[in-house]
């Protein structure tokens, strides 16, 4: 089966372009099941119902989410009913909504979808690694789900790095999101796990990792850190990893970037 996972959608300048490439990639890849991370829809931070549902029309199977979760409280009704939107697994127990889903694809494959945020450089929270352990432990291939992708939203390369490798068999697909910057190491590792450190963000590259350059040079310039950040919003690139997965063993037979847009060099054609 083909997974399209599209990098953190930040704004209206990417929500736009990926609810304009979604449906035509479908069609050219032959993608069998979509996820994408929406934590940044919002104008920057967080989602929407109305953008969540957007996505859902436009393609997308799974939405997950990130650092920005709860930025919107009129997304947490969803996020406590729905069966296709994730937040992070390894925050505190009784956090709102859920770590992990398990949602078949149009031919029946069960894809177990699980996100988890990363300890280095980010807010305090339980090992990701003991938190994906304890959940394998629980879940198995096979009997529950088909193929197991992780979102390992997360800030240090080391770490997405170490947790691509601990995963190597287990998991299907593991992507890097959060940085908002694509990275270069696409690959299928020694068992069978397509792997990326970042997928980079759909948004406007003319920025500082999506927000305007203005806004964000103070910060930089020891003036103020906690004036309020805002996307740019003109040419944004849609930046998304395509993996061609063995439904049957779990394992990955191919992973490559799929990127359109205007900044960054193109690899295909809507």
């Amino acid at each position: 089966m083909k997974i399209l996972f599209c990098g953190d959608v930040v704004g209206k300048a990417g929500r736009k372009l990926v609810l304009s490439c979604l449906p035509k990639l479908k069609e050219k890849l032959n993608l069998d099941f979509i996820i994408v991370n929406g934590e940044n829809a919002a104008h920057g931070f967080g989602i929407n119902p109305k953008m969540y549902n957007a996505f859902l029309d436009h393609g997308a199977d799974v939405i997950t989410l990130g650092n920005h979760s709860f930025d919107k409280p009129d997304i947490f009704p969803i996020l406590e009913e729905a069966d296709n939107i994730i937040r992070p697994m390894n925050y505190p127990e009784n956090t709102v909504g859920k770590g992990f889903c398990i949602v078949k694809s149009a031919s029946g494959v069960r894809v177990a979808v699980v996100q988890l945020l990363g300890s280095v450089f980010m807010r305090s929270v339980e090992s990701p690694f003991q938190s994906i352990q304890q959940w394998l432990q629980k879940y198995k291939r096979g009997q529950d789900y088909d193929v197991l992708v992780v979102d390992f939203h997360a800030e240090a390369t080391a770490e997405k790095v170490a947790l691509g490798h601990y995963l190597d068999g287990h998991a299907s697909l593991v992507v890097g999101t959060h940085t908002h910057i694509p990275t270069a190491d696409a690959h299928v590792l020694p068992s069978g796990t397509a792997y990326i450190s970042d997928i980079g963000m759909c948004g406007d590259y003319d920025s500082v990792i999506g927000m305007k350059k203005e806004l964000a040079f103070p910060r930089f310039l020891g003036g103020d850190k906690k004036g309020r950040l805002e996307p740019a919003e003109k040419n944004a690139t849609f930046c998304a990893v395509c993996a061609d997965i063995d439904e049957k063993t779990g394992c990955a037979r191919e992973i490559f970037p799929v990127r359109i847009g205007q900044t960054l060099e193109n690899t295909h054609e809507v």
